[in-house]
């Protein structure tokens, strides 16, 4: 969508990412990020740490399966998404317990090396029912830049784990 906002953050994750499945087979991971603002106390000189934010985070696709595979619980990291609001009922059912929250859908992310030192290793995931890697197209599929056009699979009804099989962007 156009005109989100988005942001940087850092901080540590304050648990493992969980990764879960839309009922399509869309992998997304779910993780939060605790940020804690440092400031310099002019009458003491001293650093002091501000209140805590928690941010709520959601990466789909194959971000979220990297995200599962690389980080966990502690981890320092930077990430950068878009601001997103949730509506939903604390009690099913009872309109009048209505929340809305704000959440990040993150659009990259990775290890702050501020404080520590992280070694890259590129990913090769499998396409499906063809046993290629990604980018490198089979024989019998000849150039696979020559045909515009994509295809999508329609959502089911239902989700699981409360993600709508449709990622957010």
């Amino acid at each position: 969508m156009a005109n989100e906002p988005t942001i940087t953050i850092t901080g540590n994750l304050t648990h493992d990412p969980e990764l879960r499945f839309t009922t399509s087979g869309l992998p997304v991971a779910s993780f939060t990020i605790a940020s804690t603002p440092r400031y310099r106390d002019s009458a003491t000189g001293e650093w002091k740490d501000g209140d805590t934010w928690f941010v709520r985070c959601s990466a789909w696709r194959d971000l979220g399966q990297n995200i599962a595979e690389s980080l966990s619980r502690g981890s320092a990291v930077v990430a950068a998404g878009r601001l997103r609001p949730r509506t939903y009922e604390a009690t099913p059912g009872d309109p009048t317990t209505k929340r809305t929250v704000v959440e990040l859908t993150v659009d990259d992310i990775g290890p702050s090396l501020r404080r520590a030192t992280a070694k890259v290793v590129k990913t090769s995931r499998e396409r499906p029912n063809e046993g290629t890697s990604f980018g490198a197209p089979s024989p019998s599929q000849g150039d696979p830049w020559a045909t515009a056009g994509s295809t999508s699979a329609s959502a089911p009804a239902g989700n699981a784990g409360g993600f709508s099989d449709d990622p957010p962007f």
